[in-house]
């Protein structure tokens, strides 16, 4: 969720007249890191990986499952963070935005030899385990990212209404501010977002039409004239940030070991975000309703749309400076390393006044223009007692504005003062049902990135191509009709270790187009005469590589799933929920989801992430059993 400082909040109207101050002196924390460390070489390939858990409550009195806002409490009685107590410490528990949620990194990073794969199957199950023991009767850790009947009536223990009051953070119709977690940042981004846009966040979802929904679907909000106006017929309507940061995810950092490292893998990791975002959708459900997406990045982007009506192209240009052609939660703008200009193809709106401040000697143009854009942004959270700061030693005007740029992919200079280095972090997965997921989802990111790095692979496309194909991904049953802009030739000089790839292949005849259109199951698997596909490449690069057996068969397993969910042999979680709701017996094919109808499928999941249940249509048979029992509930309940 990004930088977490604590403090007194100062309102929108409070923090709008430090924002100059704050983008001023932000650019001065980021020259001061730049300069210090720009040189800096040789870091270790250091990983880790980002799972959030929501924290679930199964009665066994009636069939309502419920969010528990517990997370501080829990996370209180969790050990220290290891990294300031014990550096072995496996887990670094940390609040998330939700107060029914927890995030649990590793204490310490994933180092960067290939046996270090052997650990990742284990830790996530450590971690769970560990959370798992300190809850209460009847419940238990689960990841289904969005909970179906979030902002549903009750949908919380203890349970809150949302009026929309004066003085409350969210103003929402459906989500209470006792949802959000206590810390500071979070109630304060979810109030001055809407002051700063000018009203309240506006999110639509269409709804799935099944035989019995309404035609066309329309809900009334008599007590809101601002809802009335802003919903949308056959839509779901939400209204706050809590539908989007209140869902979990799934985020990969890696480190790389020097600066141009880390550029050149934020630009290839770019091309390949709409393959993993459709790859790893997440259950299409909606304040109870079934709706007619997969992917959750344009709730979420939505979710947290700070832009006023002049800044989306409502209305003339008067009080602010720019036309802002996406939320500060979307797809990235522009590519980092060089490259020839046909790619970097989209219209960048930047802060020239920034711009011209970073231009050489200072920084190279690619690198100014990527910052003046982000900061473009206003900070939407600042602490009285953090608006003077040591700009030499601390960074918290810079991370004010960089970790409110919720990008596909982030590029991350290193901390002031620390041995950490240069980073980039993908963001566009959504947590998984189980552990055996999550890890095969994160080894396949993390030996892309080893492959990229070694291979010195090239999939740069147009950048506008790049983002014409997120819409794709989020679109019902993307894996298997959605069509996606990829490069057909990414090797710059590695292709004959790829099987079947020639190097006759490989030499790019400037006639034909280096990109183009394929169904999700070309770029993992490839296909011939068009790609060579990444798990094939992933395969050449383990048989070049020096890997003990033990760290193969770790590593092996990640590769069988992604295959088969992009072959369609195996389902996404998306469409298994789909399935699941649609065969319920309590399914009316009304597009409502009940509170029983919730209750049986979270149930199932969480039997499914603990093993005390099957599911090859998911899973397959590469499911690796893990030994421990993950909740507190009853299988017959």
């Amino acid at each position: 969720m990004g930088l977490l400082s604590q403090g007194s909040p100062l309102s929108w109207e409070e923090t709008k007249r430090h924002a100059d101050h704050v983008r001023r002196h932000g650019i001065l924390q980021f020259l001061h890191i730049y300069h210090a460390v720009k040189d800096r070489h040789k870091d270790v390939l250091k990983w880790g990986d980002e799972v959030e858990y929501m924290l679930v409550s199964f009665p066994p009195q009636n069939k309502k499952v419920r969010l528990v806002l517990s997370g501080e409490e829990v996370l209180e009685t969790l050990p220290p963070p290891g990294e300031r107590t014990n550096p072995n410490h496996p887990t670094l528990w940390r609040p998330e935005y939700g107060s029914y949620m927890i995030a649990p990194p590793p204490g310490q990073p994933y180092g960067g030899t290939m046996s270090e794969f052997n650990t990742v199957e284990d830790n996530p199950p450590k971690r769970r385990k560990e959370a798992t023991s300190l809850l209460g009767e009847n419940q238990a850790l689960c990841t289904p990212p969005p909970f179906p009947r979030l902002g549903c009536p009750g949908f919380t223990l203890p349970e809150f209404t949302p009026p929309p009051v004066e003085g409350g953070a969210s103003k929402s119709l459906f989500f209470p501010d006792e949802a959000i977690n206590p810390p500071p940042r979070f109630s304060t981004l979810t109030r001055n977002i809407p002051p700063r846009r000018g009203e309240k966040v506006v999110i639509n979802v269409p709804i799935f039409k099944d035989k019995n929904t309404p035609s066309p679907f329309i809900e009334t909000f008599p007590e809101d004239e601002e809802a009335a106006k802003a919903s949308k017929p056959d839509h779901i309507y939400m209204d706050a940030m809590g539908f989007g940061m209140g869902n979990c995810c799934l985020q990969v950092p890696p480190q790389a070991c020097s600066i141009s490292e880390a550029r050149y893998l934020y630009d290839q990791l770019a091309t390949i975000c709409p393959i993993v975002m459709a790859l790893s959708p997440p259950p299409p459900f909606y304040r109870g309703y079934v709706s007619d997406i997969d992917c959750r990045w344009g709730v979420i982007s939505a979710s947290v749309d700070d832009r006023t009506r002049e800044e989306r192209g409502l209305e003339p240009l008067k009080n602010n400076n720019y036309r802002i052609s996406k939320s500060r939660y979307d797809s990235i703008d522009s590519y980092l390393s060089e490259c020839p200009p046909k790619y970097n193809d989209i219209d960048l709106t930047i802060d020239k006044e920034i711009y011209e401040q970073l231009l050489p000697p200072r920084i190279d143009r690619l690198l100014a223009q990527h910052v003046a854009h982000l900061f473009i942004r206003d900070p939407l959270t600042l602490f009285e007692e953090k608006i003077h700061l040591d700009d030499a030693n601390e960074s918290d005007h810079f991370e004010n504005i960089q970790s409110t740029n919720w990008q596909t992919m982030r590029f991350k200079p290193p901390p002031p003062n620390s041995d950490i280095g240069w980073r980039v972090e993908f963001r566009p997965m959504e947590v998984q049902l189980t552990d055996f997921e999550n890890s095969a989802y994160v080894v396949f990111v993390v030996l892309l990135t080893r492959v990229i790095l070694s291979y010195k692979l090239d999939f740069l496309i147009p950048l506008s191509k790049v983002d014409e194909t997120p819409p794709v991904a989020q679109k019902r049953d993307a894996v298997l009709q959605g069509m996606f802009y990829f490069r057909k030739d990414p090797p710059k000089g590695g292709t004959a270790m790829v099987d079947g790839y020639s190097k006759a292949q490989s030499s790019t005849d400037q006639a034909v187009e280096e990109y183009t259109l394929m169904s999700i199951d070309t770029p993992p698997n490839g296909k011939e005469a068009v790609f060579p596909g990444l798990i094939p490449i992933l395969n050449s690069y383990l048989e070049n590589m020096e890997v003990d057996v033990d760290t193969r068969c770790s590593i092996l397993n990640s590769p069988p799933l992604i295959k088969k969910r992009a072959s369609g042999e195996l389902m996404t979680v998306a469409r298994w929920m789909r399935e699941f709701i649609a065969n319920h017996p309590d399914y009316k094919q009304d597009s409502v989801i009940t509170d029983e109808m919730n209750y049986s499928l979270i149930l199932k999941c969480n039997q499914i992430a603990n093993e005390l249940c099957e599911c090859p249509e998911l899973l397959g048979p590469a499911f690796r059993k893990v030994k421990y029992s993950g909740s507190k509930t009853d299988s017959s309940n």
